[in-house]
């Protein structure tokens, strides 16, 4: 009998079902019943399906589950926990400090971004706690927003720059 695959996410071990060659989204959608990560483009063009693998964002609609074995897969879901852990705090908040400026700025319409947004983002804040404008943009590349509320986007991550260094506005 073959090894069974188990996957951690979020800080936790899940054992997969699924075929090893699955898309991550696939299993972390039906399986783990996440719903954080999205299907958008199926083709790792939008980041709509983003999650960090170790601390830096992949695609998960285009990753095979097996890949991700041994490694630590933090979903949105996850965001808060891992900024808590980051930070050396006692509990994680109910929300990553990106996703609390995101509803600040009130940038989410259809939401559907939200997720990659956030995970990059998140990533790029844990990387560079006080990012340019310039900097925010060309990491942000790749990400698309159906709704085009990129400016209100490019506030969020600034305001969450800001609240995660402990300063005010």
């Amino acid at each position: 009998m073959a090894d069974e695959l188990k996957i951690r996410v979020n800080g936790r071990d899940w054992p997969v079902g699924a075929d090893p060659d699955t898309p991550l989204l696939y299993v972390l959608m039906n399986e783990l019943e996440l719903k954080g990560p999205r299907f958008g483009c199926g083709l790792a063009q939008c980041g709509s399906c983003s999650v960090l693998l170790d601390g830096v964002e992949i695609r998960s609609c285009v990753t095979p589950v097996a890949s991700v074995a041994g490694k630590a897969v933090t979903t949105l879901e996850g965001l808060p926990a891992l900024y808590a852990r980051q930070k050396g705090l006692k509990e994680a908040p109910a929300l990553h400090p990106l996703s609390e400026a995101f509803v600040e700025e009130q940038s989410m319409h259809c939401g559907y971004c939200y997720n990659g947004m956030t995970i990059k983002g998140s990533e790029l804040l844990s990387q560079n706690p006080k990012p340019t404008e310039a900097q925010i943009r060309a990491h942000m590349d790749g990400h698309i927003c159906r709704c085009g509320t990129y400016p209100r986007i490019m506030k969020s991550i600034q305001l969450a720059a800001v609240k995660i260094a402990g300063g005010a506005l």
